[in-house]
């Protein structure tokens, strides 16, 4: 007996060993710039063109890069959000990468809405996400279109969004234009060229942060498997809106898709048809969330912040800095520069304020401006459609056409979630 035990145990470890010896075989031969989220001087790489590269381009050794993931949802500020961390020179910023997997999958499927459909999606903007994050940005090339050729694309969805795709190494001519505050959203395809994904990753690799930007995942507990993944140090701002401040938002930058809400505001009376279904899963899906990320299980402590928009706007510096602490970040002028720029009336054009990703505008006026735009009878469905959200979130209900413009009377109440553990 005491044989056939110690047999028995001597397998089990000898399996167990086989596994780990698969796994990190495994790890070590994953598609990417010198398989990992550190620099090149830390790896070695299998793929000879990898290898070139990385020794032709003198990066420093630095600790285990930091990940980031602006969670949020569509017209919720995530683009404002998102030049917060763009504009620091440590971060390796990308603007919804998940548009490439979208679109590959609503040009090779019509029946998306089917379970088996979602989770496929779901489960390849975590693969493309996993990938992008150990700095693996040829990994896109599944899915954009047209194929690059050569590494090389003109296709990459707002590119210009990223002053790490158009500065050194990847736009040599980004270099001075920076000093002079750009990139900007035109400067980038004028003298950048095509995106070379090789020094993409190469750049990647450079920065101690890689934040990504998405709107695409509909809950938190989509990613769970991406925030236990060892191979990752993530962390997830949590961006929320008021729920009627997204719609108006919708209403104006998607003006097909929301038509009949167009006619009903315009006209004061409801068409026959309204589609309600989107804007209400909109609210469910960011409750679940909320509630999800302030019960804090422990795959999620220490890994959740959640940011209303409103108080970014009517605070920036504070909760900037507060981003900035819970992510690892140091304060940078250049941060501090753009947001005295973008949070005050001075800043913008009356253009600009109709470019559908614009991020130049006066941040305190836009936060409660749908207040103006809405008719009543929208707001007041909604808040029955969404009314525990508005709630949770600490967003109070209107109840007259006079409350509702009543511009002095705030709709955001005072409140301080609890701060990550």
């Amino acid at each position: 007996m005491e044989c056939s035990w110690k047999t028995v145990l001597l397998l089990v470890c000898a399996s167990l060993g086989v596994q780990y010896t698969a796994i990190r075989t495994l790890r070590d031969t994953l598609p990417g710039p010198c398989q990992g989220s550190f620099n090149c001087h830390t790896r070695q790489p299998r793929d000879s063109r990898w290898k070139a590269i990385c020794e032709d381009t003198l990066l420093p050794v630095e600790s285990p890069q930091k990940h980031i993931l602006l969670f949020a949802t569509t017209r919720s500020g995530s683009s404002f959000t998102g030049q917060l961390l763009n504009q620091h020179p440590g971060v390796f910023y990308v603007f919804e990468p998940l548009f490439h997997v979208q679109q590959a999958f609503t040009n090779t499927s019509s029946r998306l809405h089917r379970t088996l459909d979602r989770r496929a999606l779901l489960g390849a903007y975590r693969d493309l996400l996993l990938n992008l994050y150990t700095c693996d940005l040829r990994f896109m090339e599944n899915y954009i279109r047209p194929e690059p050729q050569e590494h090389v694309t003109g296709s990459f969805f707002r590119r210009s969004s990223s002053h790490a795709l158009c500065t050194p190494p990847v736009c040599p001519a980004g270099s001075e234009s920076v000093a002079n505050g750009l990139p900007d959203e035109t400067w980038c395809p004028k003298n950048c060229g095509a995106l070379n994904l090789s020094l993409a990753s190469v750049s990647c690799l450079s920065k101690g942060h890689v934040a990504i930007k998405t709107v695409r995942i509909p809950e938190i507990g989509d990613l769970r498997t991406l925030i236990e993944d060892p191979r990752l140090d993530l962390k997830v701002i949590h961006l929320v809106r008021d729920p009627r401040a997204i719609l108006a938002s919708r209403m104006m930058a998607f003006s097909d898709q929301f038509r009949a809400w167009k006619i009903w505001n315009a006209t004061r009376r409801q068409p026959r048809y309204v589609d309600l279904s989107q804007i209400t899963s909109t609210c469910k899906d960011m409750a679940a969330s909320v509630e999800m990320g302030l019960q804090r299980p422990a795959w999620l402590r220490g890994r959740y912040l959640l940011v209303r928009y409103e108080d970014l706007a009517f605070h920036p510096e504070d909760k900037a800095s507060e981003i900035y602490r819970f992510v690892g970040l140091k304060k940078d002028s250049r941060v501090w520069s753009w947001i005295s720029q973008n949070t005050n009336s001075d800043a913008c054009s009356p253009s600009e304020w109709n470019y559908r990703y614009s991020t130049t505008r006066d941040s305190r006026a836009t936060a409660e401006s749908w207040r103006r735009r809405l008719d009543f009878d929208i707001v007041n469905t909604l808040q029955n459609l969404c009314n525990d959200t508005l709630a949770l979130l600490g967003y109070k209900q209107v109840h007259s056409l006079v409350q509702l413009r009543n511009m002095s009377y705030s709709l955001v109440e005072a409140q301080t979630f609890q701060p990550p553990l």
